[in-house]
């Protein structure tokens, strides 16, 4: 195996791996009311929060679990995609990896909120999925500014066809 492939077959399984902690954050075991039952104790204990404020800070700490959650999968789909879908030598950027990392991120995202609607304890939601989504444009955005600041610069990105435009291409 060459290291293109090794580096490809990383990728994927990161991403799948990644992809199985999703499922499993979907089931019942990670249910708003099971994880209140362990964050609870722990937040009250430790910072002496009252149900109600608990119940605020439990629904921002599960909405960060999306963001996390869906960032680092848009980042691990736009790894895969570039070592599948490679463009030229030291290219580390194009809006097309961007993009299929996103539009997987959707897919997912829409995926796991329709399973959980056939759990009773669990409920889907439109507006999950477009958290999720966001969080995953939000993750190439970052990726993208990352190669900016970090990288070999605006020529280690991909020029467009019809000419340059802000140093990477469509």
């Amino acid at each position: 195996m060459n290291p293109d492939q090794r580096n490809l077959l990383k990728a994927w399984i990161a991403a799948i791996l990644w992809l199985i902690l999703i499922a499993i954050e979907s089931s019942a075991l990670l249910s708003a009311h099971n994880t209140s039952r362990i964050l609870y104790p722990l937040l009250h204990f430790l910072f002496g929060l009252d149900w109600g404020r608990f119940e605020v800070w439990h629904f921002y700490i599960r909405k960060s679990g999306h963001v996390v959650g869906y960032g680092t999968l848009s980042i691990l789909l736009f790894r895969a995609w570039r070592a599948t879908l490679p463009v030229v030598p030291n290219v580390n950027w194009t809006f097309r990896w961007a993009n299929i990392a996103i539009l997987g991120t959707a897919l997912v995202a829409s995926l796991d909120e329709w399973h959980q609607t056939f759990i009773p304890s669990r409920t889907g939601s439109v507006r999950d999925v477009v958290l999720d989504t966001c969080a995953g444009i939000a993750a190439q955005i970052l990726i993208l500014l990352w190669w900016k600041m970090f990288g070999k610069g605006t020529s280690a990105l991909v020029p467009s066809k019809t000419g340059q435009e802000n140093g990477f291409s469509r």
